[in-house]
């Protein structure tokens, strides 16, 4: 995951890519207690899929910018409609598959409908489909200069 986003763990909060085609990406990771917003007792908060969603997309984008022999860039998360989640918390020690999938794009703006899925034998139906625990639609953006985008807001970036 790291050569695929411009964080640095323990921000990433992805484990592995899983699949990838050219409209989708699907990563996992599995609910850890040492992650970030992690809270003992209870697990995971259902918004924090937000996150997650959020890294697929960018992960997509990072992966299609290595292939195409560029570097991979700072994206911005600038709206999330229609979220819904089935769950209010995600449980210690969870697998979940997160999906990105782009609807649309326009230069450097981006739509993308994601999903979160709990996965494991406790879940699996019939068909190993698992269980959709949160989906929301992201509208991501990625600056050609973010570094000259967030200077402009007086935002200093250090190494």
């Amino acid at each position: 995951m790291e050569a695929l986003l411009p964080h640095a763990r323990p921000m990433i909060l992805l484990d592995e890519v899983v699949g990838r085609d050219e409209a989708r990406l699907v990563a996992a990771l599995t609910v850890r207690a040492r992650a970030p917003f992690f809270e003992p007792g209870r697990g995971m908060a259902a918004h924090v899929a937000i996150e997650w969603m959020a890294q697929a997309c960018g992960a997509f984008v990072g992966a299609e910018a290595l292939e195409s022999g560029g570097v991979v860039r700072l994206g911005l998360l600038l709206g999330t409609r229609s979220f819904s989640s089935s769950i209010s918390w995600f449980p210690e020690g969870a697998r979940v598959e997160v999906s990105a999938t782009l609807d649309y794009r326009d230069g450097e703006m981006g739509v993308f409908d994601c999903t979160a899925t709990l996965r494991g034998p406790e879940v699996d139906g019939p068909e190993g489909d698992g269980q959709e625990a949160a989906s929301a639609q992201l509208t991501v953006y990625q600056p050609a200069d973010a570094g000259a985008l967030l200077a402009s807001q007086g935002v200093k970036i250090t190494s």
